[in-house]
């Protein structure tokens, strides 16, 4: 299992429709808003970790 970056929420690689390629690293989440929120500041998530889910 993975965590998404954004709210923290495990997810299952093997079956996650959310994903996304940043800095050689595939990253995994379980909505589209969450995918869409990394990718508006990675660095941000990176940095400080999951912060909640963005809604």
């Amino acid at each position: 299992m993975d965590v998404d970056p954004v709210c923290g929420m495990e997810v299952d690689p093997a079956r996650a429709k959310y994903k996304t390629l940043y800095g050689g690293k595939v990253y995994y989440f379980c909505s589209q808003m969450c995918k869409e929120e990394f990718e508006k500041n990675p660095g941000f998530y990176l940095a400080h970790g999951p912060r909640g889910m963005p809604h």
